[in-house]
């Protein structure tokens, strides 16, 4: 595993660009059941948070998700997604 100095977050492929990878990576994981259950909720969660940080990736697969959602499974996606940027 990979071990980083503090002052290593200020270097932007640290902090922001591996970063919105690593979360759109989680929403795939979510969206195709890929070691765990498949939850589109989770999954626009966090390909909406990977957007967020700059993913451009991770925004196109968010838009290709949300027409298979309806309107209170996104809507639960975008609240977790919200809650979870007030927190970190």
């Amino acid at each position: 595993m990979a071990r980083f100095e503090i002052t290593d977050m200020n270097n932007p492929m640290i902090a922001g660009e591996v970063r919105a990878d690593i979360l759109c990576d989680m929403g795939l994981m979510y969206a195709t059941g890929r070691e765990c259950a498949v939850d589109m909720i989770a999954a626009h969660k966090w390909l909406n948070i990977a957007a967020i940080k700059g993913s451009e990736r991770a925004a196109a697969l968010r838009a290709e998700l949300t027409s298979t959602m309806s309107k209170s499974e996104i809507a639960k996606a975008l609240r977790e997604a919200r809650e979870w940027m007030t927190m970190h």
